[in-house]
């Protein structure tokens, strides 16, 4: 005997993770100052991983040429994330300064 459809995709359980109702910094245990340098790390290690790809395609072209394209994207794409975040706390920061007591 098969099982019928429906008990057998009811069975699966559901698909969304469940969400946590505790503030980010006391789940992960870290401040906003961690997260930012973290997040700074992170892209730094990001570029140097790129630069060492694109250093050792131009040497030896063993290395296939979608890695290091994708390493140079994901490099771009959190400098970007970076200079965005960068931008939006100088801006909360003019905001801030400009209010008026």
């Amino acid at each position: 005997m098969s099982v019928p459809a429906i008990a057998a995709v009811s069975a699966v359980g559901p698909v969304l993770p469940q969400i946590s109702m505790q503030p980010a910094a006391a789940v992960t245990g870290q401040g906003f100052a961690d997260m930012l340098a973290n997040g700074l790390a992170a892209t730094e290690a990001k570029l140097a991983t790129a630069d060492k790809l694109v250093a050792q395609f131009a040497v030896d072209d063993s290395l296939p040429v979608h890695r290091v394209t994708f390493a140079l994207e994901e490099a771009r794409l959190s400098f970007e994330l970076m200079l965005q975040v960068r931008n939006r706390l100088l801006e909360g920061t003019q905001q801030l300064l400009n209010m008026q007591l």
